[in-house]
């Protein structure tokens, strides 16, 4: 009698496997969600801008200055392009407080008398006592926005997109319009079509109707597009619409 034979589990028999790997590959790294295409056309944009502007930036950055105390620049910080792969965009267990967005330092004309370190985030309204003189005016044309061309060049913003919020606004923002954070798959821009279809915000309605605006811009972004708003906002500019 033949000495019996060992068993062999069904486990034992199958083939080893490679091991599991949980790094992502190259592919799922977070990408910006924008054409290439839109990107050079807000660079270029933005740098032919601050050519022609240079003039009007020092005269306005003068009068700042000698008519109210306080730096030229209004440096704030905002929420930017959430970089993070769509399917994770909702949310990132390993912080302890999901943003929505990369945060950077957005610049502007000062318009307001200097805010102490523990005033709270708030929006601006139109009769605003902070509001300066020299920064009413800047206010009702716009052009307090136009440092802002350094964060396109700076990969911060784009000409056009949604316009970026403060952090705490932005976390009460995503908790109470719908889709909210939805704006961040792309760049934040200086104008865009919320901005030429609607003024400044005042109430939390108002931040909705511009989401509305924002949600169909990214739907349909393109360079084309982005050139159509930049023309449009010239208009907006010059007669005031929205501006106080």
């Amino acid at each position: 009698m033949s000495a019996p034979q060992p068993v062999t589990s069904f486990i034992d028999a199958r083939p080893a496997r490679a091991p599991l790997s949980l790094v992502r590959g190259a592919a799922q790294r977070p990408r910006d969600r924008e054409r290439r295409g839109r990107r050079v056309l807000n660079i270029a944009v933005a740098a032919v801008g601050l050519v022609l502007a240079f003039p009007v930036l020092l005269a306005i950055a003068a009068l700042i200055k000698l008519t109210s105390r306080g730096p030229v620049l209004f440096a704030q910080t905002r929420v930017g392009l959430d970089r993070r792969l769509l399917t994770y965009a909702g949310g990132n267990t390993r912080r302890h407080i999901d943003q929505g967005g990369q945060p950077f330092t957005m610049y502007k004309f000062r318009t307001m008398r200097p805010a102490g370190a523990e005033d709270p985030q708030t929006w601006a309204s139109p009769d605003d006592g902070r509001v300066t003189p020299v920064g009413r005016v800047l206010r009702q044309f716009r052009l307090d926005e136009l440092p802002q061309l350094f964060n396109v060049l700076m990969g911060n913003m784009n000409v056009v997109g949604p316009r970026p919020e403060q952090p705490t606004i932005f976390v009460y923002l995503r908790e109470q319009i719908e889709g909210y954070q939805r704006r961040q798959r792309v760049r934040p821009g200086i104008t865009g079509w919320a901005q030429i279809n609607q003024g400044y915000d005042a109430t939390v309605d108002d931040v909705a109707r511009k989401v509305r605006y924002d949600l169909e811009y990214i739907r349909r972004q393109s360079a084309f597009e982005d050139l159509r708003i930049m023309l449009r906002t010239v208009p907006v500019m010059v007669l005031r619409r929205g501006g106080w």
